[in-house]
């Protein structure tokens, strides 16, 4: 089915719809950004008292590199309208020790896999309030972080103790936090064992999904932890089925995910390609093969986004992943605007004007 004449999401937003996403808007720029700045704030003081330099090196870059993925996830911190200060204390806490520790597997000079496991730990007690903390650092060359780490885990703990449904949740978003962190240890381990560990645990969950994808396209997917803060959003509004819940999950992974991290390799090709780095987009066989399988998942992702309560919010989601990663100024540096265009035009006029909207706050600093 082609899902731009069939979905009426596609179409040229107006009344209710076009209504609800100015809101959604409003509140992202007015009401996210803010809290957004102001927990990264406190951590970026935290960060600046780690005892070794090597931590606080690597603490300090992840938040001044990587603040627009807060940013990002904080839309699902004003998508219910109610509980905003814990859901984004909770976004942020967790993207911040998904940020700090993908930097002390990529870039400390370690490639140690058990180190990498220990060190992820700290992802998955993250979503499990009342968790004991334990020696994250215990296999880790570096191990004085003046508690910065403990820190993070204990606010995301805290801050998703307070949500009124979380508990129902719980169990599906740590299954999203260990499929991210086995993909973490994988990625960073020496090259000769990465895409042979990657592909014998990928393989057995490929067979099980109902469509067929490559493996480095669910290895994307795992990547992502915006299918986690949707269902912390969920969380918050409550009131939800078992079968919401389904829906949503599904709906996130792998599709809405799988893009997601798809862009991000997309857009960082080049630069993977000089740092020596994995990149999954760059195994398809070449960039026409990656511009057709990018537009099935954003045909994909908004076709399953438009089934889900509250439709236009996760609609928004996708087109707004569209133009953050497509409006990167690294898309014209690597002459990949023939795709651009193709995706946002799968994306629709609402997409296209917020890929507008972000090349302005680029310009301006915002993002």
């Amino acid at each position: 089915m082609e899902s731009g004449r069939k979905n009426h999401h596609l179409l040229p937003a107006g009344g209710r719809q076009g209504t609800a996403r100015l809101i959604l808007l409003g509140r992202f720029l007015l009401q996210a950004f803010p809290g957004v700045a102001g927990e990264l704030g406190n951590w970026r003081q935290m960060a600046r008292a780690c005892p070794d330099p090597v931590l606080r090196e690597m603490a300090l870059a992840s938040i001044g590199t990587k603040t627009f993925h807060c940013q990002g996830g904080s839309v699902f911190g004003v998508w219910s309208g109610s509980h905003r200060r814990e859901l984004i204390r909770a976004i942020v806490a967790l993207q911040t020790i998904s940020d700090y520790l993908d930097n002390l597997c990529d870039r400390a000079g370690v490639q140690d896999g058990e180190a990498f496991r220990q060190l992820h730990r700290a992802l998955v007690d993250a979503l499990r309030p009342g968790a004991s903390l334990q020696d994250y650092y215990a296999l880790y060359p570096y191990r004085q972080d003046g508690g910065y780490l403990h820190g993070l885990v204990r606010s995301c703990q805290q801050a998703l103790a307070l949500l009124p449904a979380y508990g129902p949740v719980r169990d599906r978003a740590c299954h999203l936090a260990e499929l991210y962190c086995r993909l973490q240890v994988y990625k960073h381990i020496p090259w000769p064992l990465r895409v042979k560990s990657l592909t014998a645990w990928l393989n057995p969950l490929l067979a099980a999904l109902p469509e067929k994808l490559y493996w480095w396209e669910l290895a994307a997917a795992t990547g992502s932890t915006l299918g986690i803060f949707a269902l912390f959003a969920l969380a918050a509004r409550g009131n939800y089925t078992e079968e919401q819940v389904e829906n949503l999950t599904g709906a996130y992974f792998p599709w809405i995910c799988g893009l997601h991290i798809l862009l991000d390799y997309f857009i960082d090709q080049q630069e993977d390609a000089a740092g020596g780095d994995l990149n999954f987009v760059s195994y398809y066989r070449d960039g026409e093969e990656a511009a057709r399988r990018l537009k099935l998942f954003v045909d994909r992702s908004l076709a399953l986004a438009g089934e889900l309560p509250d439709p236009y919010f996760h609609i928004t989601v996708v087109q707004g992943l569209l133009a953050m990663y497509l409006s990167d100024p690294k898309v014209n540096g690597q002459g990949l605007q023939a795709t651009r265009r193709l995706l946002l035009d799968r994306g629709g006029p609402a997409a296209v004007r917020l890929y507008r909207l972000c090349a302005a706050l680029r310009r301006v600093g915002v993002v």
